[in-house]
This record gives C-alpha cells, structure tokens and sequence, in this order.
C-alpha cells in the first residue's frame, strides 16, 4: 500500500468513526440493546486500535493477556517478566487497573492517549490500582522494545464492568494470549471470544496453563481440534505444567518457551509486522458488516419516531375534523341554544308561520323592524359555551388518543411512563380555550361592524345592534343540520333559516354567505394552533430522542469508503 493509499484509508476510518459516534439509539426497541453493545464496541476498537494503529504501524506490538476467572494470567504475566508487576487476585472477583507491562523506550508509545484514551494513566508505583477505569503503566527490562504485555480483567467475571472493560482490552490487542487451563479451555464464554477474534482475523496465541504432566498429551491434542474447528488451526499453542510456584512465579524454564516466542516477535520488525497487519487487516475487513448492522438499527429507530411523531399528529388532525364537523352538523344548536333561541324568537310560531306559506313572521320580525332592541346575550353565551365544550373535549379526547398510540407503538411505551402527564390534555385547556372563543366573538363582531358599513342607522340593524347580529351569525355558521334528528332537526334548522333571513334582510345574501364561512374558517383557524399548541407537548419530547436518518446514511457511507479504500 502507498503511502497515498494509506492516507486515504486513514481518513475513510476516521469519518467511519465520526459517523459511528452520531448513530444514536435511544428507543427500546428489539434487539436495541445488543445493537447498543455493538455500536460502543465498534466506536471503541476504532477509537482504542484500528485508528491508533492506523496512525504509527511501527509502534510495539500490543499483546493482551486475557482468559477466564482463575487461569493465571497475573501469574503467568510476572512469570515472563521476572517479577510481580500485575497483583494476581486471590478473592473472586478482583477488580483493580489493568497493567500493562513495557520496556523503558516505549514508554512515550502509552503515557499519552495513543491507545485506549478512555482509560486513565497510573504510573507503576502509585496508589488508584483499583480503579478499573485505569491502566497502570509498568516498565521492566525483561520485556524487549517493540512489544508489551496487558494483563486484562477475566472474561468470565461476575461483575459486568469487568467482563465489559476485558472485552475492550481484547478488541485494542494486535495479539491476544489467551490463557486457559486445563479444567476449563471447553467453557463457552472464551470459545465465543475466540470466534469473534477468528471471525475478525485477529491473531491469537494459545497458552495452556497448569496442566498435569498426564493429561498433557490428551488436553493439547483435544485443544488443537477445537481451534482448527473455528479456523485457528494456525494459533501456537504453548503449555504451562501444574508445577510449585517460586516466590508466586512459574519458575522460567516453564515459560522459557513462550517468553522466547515473544522476544522473537519483539526483535524481529518483519514477523512484528506481520501479526500486527494481519490482525489490523481483519479488523478492516470486519467493519462494514459491522458498521452496516448499527446503522439498521438506526434506520429501525427513524422508523419508530416517524411513527411516534404521525401519532399526535393524526390525532390532533382528526380532533381538528371533528370540531369542523360539530360546528357545521347542527350539534352546537341543541338544548341551551335550541332553549334560549326559542325564547328569543318564539321557534314554534315561526315552524307555523313557514307551514302556512307566510314568508314572514308578522308579529315577531315586524317589532325587530320597528326598533324594539332584543337581548341576545343568553343565547350567545350559550353558543359559546357550547363550542368551548366541543374543542375541549376534542383536545383532551386527542392527547388521551396520542399517548395510547405511543403506549402501543415500538419505543413509546417508555416515553409515555416517564412522560405521564402526556396523556391529558395541558391543565390550563379550558382557559385557553374560553380565551379562544371571547377572541373569536371579538372577531365576529369585527366582521359585522365591517360589513354594516352605512346600514348602521337602518331600522333592521338598531332593533338587533352589533352583539345581537353577531349572534345570529353564529348561529349561521353552525347551521347545518346532519347530525340532529327528528323534531331537533326541524327547530334547529328552522332556527339557523330564520337568522340567515334576518341577516340577509340586512346585508344580503351573498354577504351573509361570506361572513359565514369567514367566521367558521376563523374559528378553526384559532382551533388549529391551539392544538398545535397542545400537540407541541409531544413533539418537545420527541426533540430529546436524538435520532437522525443523516446520521445513519453518514455511517453506511462512511463504512463503504472504508471497504474501498481497504
């Protein structure tokens, strides 16, 4: 590879992992959390090997001591190197810093946050050696320049974080000594691990800890098997014999053997190179697959807040419809209304005025005409009550409609648990909407005032004035009549024709007509952004869910660059 190619490969890794680092998941969905385990594990090898590697091939080679609760790592790591420099554990489970073990001129190579960034420095001696979110940095001679030794937390270990921080340690290694024993090299936690790293092309080497001299042949040739079976067949295999330890080490001569192997390793830059490339080749190779499988899971989140956002929305939208047809299907023209109608001009003698083909009504009408004022504040009063109560109960009906939606739909349940007060409409509802309605009074006494013009002195407009003609044209404006029935239908309607007559005496027909639909068309208009109001509720909740469908095209992007450059 030129060095324009690797420039190239740098910079596509390095765009993978900014776009990896923007796919949030932040709705439980299925699977969200084995996909949230996946996203931090790729943002983590990216940020703790594939990037630091990428970016100086020629620093040592990273081995990670890593194997399941009581192998012997601790002991087998001060065995290679001479002295006690990792505390093994004698109470399970030990929680304590890594140590990571390397000679003196390699010392710039880790003091900073080349690998693993998230992970505090201690220097050797000094105390927090029990911080797991620490690595202590350790300088012997015994290790040659070019390779050093991590000592991981056990794979298997019952607490999560140490399970969690081993598997981290793993995924930073160009070579991972894995260290088993002869009771335990079939668990099927590492066998997991060792799939995962042949999978992903990492290299691995095999040491087989504390074996009784007699099952040696046995153990080794059964061990051989299992790891030609995962495609490891190629992994050296060394043995450790159960033998007594001196001054808690493995005397040397039974490390002699693997120490050799990784002073090999360590001073021979070809072979060095050779593990740390075929290692970071298969990680490369690994990462669209992986990279592809977070980003489904992101577009399965943008799928599920599209749903959680069109549920408020249909549901305030349908509350909306039903206002418009409540004011327009004769409902807001019943009981109160329908009673103070009656009172105000008389419904049944008007019914028997239309029944005997008398165009108006003489007694009635004739002292509207004359002058007399008529008090039409009860039954405006009562319109207005009654529309206040119509676009109430729609707007409690739709946030009690949204939440269940949520509740119901893939990621919503959660939402609405922490969020109850989502279900109910804003306490203050009733006020916002008697404020609404005295608004639109306001605005339908501008429009007769507006149309009256010059008729203001006429005998028609003095007998009824602003407030009384403002009345009647609501009354207009809630007029059809489809959803009354019977008796209900003919007063009602009746009443609704008798307004628009009197209006149209007034203004004329194509005036009143006009002034109508105006009125209703304000009113929903008011209704609108008041539920827009109340809809907003659901949608400053949804604006703390990050998930963004630019940030999941980012990352497929991003990850086939990589594979092209690869």
């Amino acid at each position: 590879m030129t060095d324009k190619d690797h420039a190239a490969l740098l910079a596509a890794v390095e765009r993978l992992r900014e776009a990896a680092g923007g796919v949030d998941l932040p709705l439980d969905l299925d699977g969200v959390q084995e996909a949230r385990g996946s996203r931090t594990e790729l943002v983590q090898q990216l940020d703790d090997y594939v990037l630091p590697r990428l970016r100086s091939l020629d620093a040592p080679l990273l081995a990670v001591v890593g194997g399941s609760t009581g192998a012997g790592k601790s002991t087998l790591v001060n065995s290679i190197v001479g002295e006690e420099v990792s505390r093994p554990g004698v109470i399970r489970p030990t929680t304590r810093a890594s140590v990571l073990v390397h000679h003196q001129e390699d010392t710039r190579w880790f003091t900073g946050k080349r690998v693993l960034p998230d992970l505090s420095r201690v220097a050797g001696g000094e105390g927090a050696a029990d911080d797991p979110g620490s690595v202590r940095l350790v300088t012997s001679d015994a290790l040659p320049a070019g390779l050093a030794l991590l000592d991981a937390p056990d794979i298997d270990s019952v607490v999560r974080a140490n399970r969690s921080l081993s598997r981290q340690l793993l995924a930073a290694a160009d070579l991972w000594l894995f260290v088993t024993t002869a009771a335990r090299y079939a668990d099927a936690v590492p066998w997991d691990l060792l799939r995962a790293a042949s999978e992903r092309g990492t290299s691995v080497a095999i040491v087989l800890n504390r074996v009784p001299p007699e099952a040696l042949q046995q153990v080794r040739v059964h061990l051989a098997s299992l790891l030609r079976d995962q495609g490891l067949g190629q992994s050296p295999i060394f043995t450790v014999l159960e033998v007594d330890l001196e001054d808690g080490r493995v005397p040397a001569a039974h490390v002699q053997r693997l120490s050799g192997w990784l002073d090999s390793l360590a001073s021979d830059a070809r072979a060095r190179s050779v593990v740390i490339r075929r290692t970071l080749a298969g990680t490369l190779r690994s990462l669209e697959e992986r990279a592809d499988g977070v980003a489904d899971a992101g577009a399965a989140q943008v799928a599920a807040r599209e749903v959680l956002e069109e549920a408020p929305r249909t549901a305030y939208q349908d509350a909306l419809k039903a206002v418009a047809e409540g004011m327009q299907d004769g409902t807001l023209l019943r009981g109160e209304v329908l009673a103070r109608w009656q009172e105000l001009v008389g419904t049944g003698e008007f019914l028997r005025s239309v029944e005997a083909g008398v165009g108006r009504l003489r007694d009635r009408i004739g002292a509207w005409f004359s002058g007399k004022q008529v008090t039409s504040e009860p039954l405006g009063e009562a319109l207005q009550t009654g529309a206040a109560a119509l676009i109430t109960s729609h707007g409690q009906v739709a946030s009690s409609t949204a939440a269940r939606a949520w509740k119901q739909a893939p990621g919503g349940a959660d939402i609405v648990r922490e969020q109850p007060g989502l279900a109910k409409a804003s306490p203050d509802l009733p006020e916002r909407v008697e404020r609404l309605m005295r608004d639109w009074q306001g605005e339908v006494l501008e429009l007769v005032r507006d149309e009256a013009g010059s008729r203001r002195a006429t005998a028609r407009y003095l007998a009824f004035g602003v407030n009384g003609l403002a009345v009647l044209l609501m009354i207009v404006a809630f007029s059809m009549t489809g959803g009354l029935l019977g008796t209900e239908i003919a007063i009602a309607g009746g009443s609704a024709v008798l307004a628009q007559r009197l209006l149209e005496a007034i203004f004329g027909d194509q005036a009143v007509r006009s002034m109508a639909t105006k009125a209703r068309e304000a009113l929903l208009a008011h209704v609108e952004r008041l539920y827009d109001d109340e809809r907003a509720r659901f949608d400053r909740v949804l604006e703390e869910v990050p998930v963004r469908e630019q940030s999941v095209t980012a990352l497929r992007q991003a990850a086939g660059q990589v594979e092209a450059a690869r």
